[in-house]
């Protein structure tokens, strides 16, 4: 019983930050390039003020699957970086700590453009 309510809570929070974009493509003029970018920026915010933690160990996958957990990722390796690197670290912490989801993103989008004979639209 215990598994279902974690269940239930991953869906009830990650559907209701997809239902909060959704709200924002369909009453604003945001576009989804933009409102994904602001999602990555909350994440960032609430890494860096400390909450996100806290939030992830109650929602679980319901925050860190959405793109504001990728957001969090980019600050946490970040900060770790620039504590053990130095300045440098801005720079160089925030692609180490999510290097393996990018090069996921970009060896899955490919193949998958492979098979399923993309092109583009008139």
């Amino acid at each position: 019983m215990e598994i279902f309510l974690d269940y239930l809570i991953v869906f009830l929070i990650g559907g209701f930050i997809c239902m909060i974009g959704e709200v924002l493509i369909i009453t604003t003029n945001l576009t989804p390039a933009r409102i994904l970018v602001s999602f990555v920026i909350f994440g960032v915010f609430l890494e860096a003020v400390g909450v996100f933690d806290y939030i992830s160990s109650f929602a679980k996958a319901g925050i860190n699957v959405p793109i504001i957990g990728f957001g969090a990722s980019l600050t946490k390796g970040a900060i770790s970086a620039v504590e053990s690197q130095g300045l440098l670290g801005v720079f160089t912490g925030s692609l180490t700590s999510t290097s393996g989801g990018i090069a996921a993103a970009i060896i899955f989008g490919f193949l998958f453009a492979l098979m399923c004979h993309s092109r583009t639209k008139k």
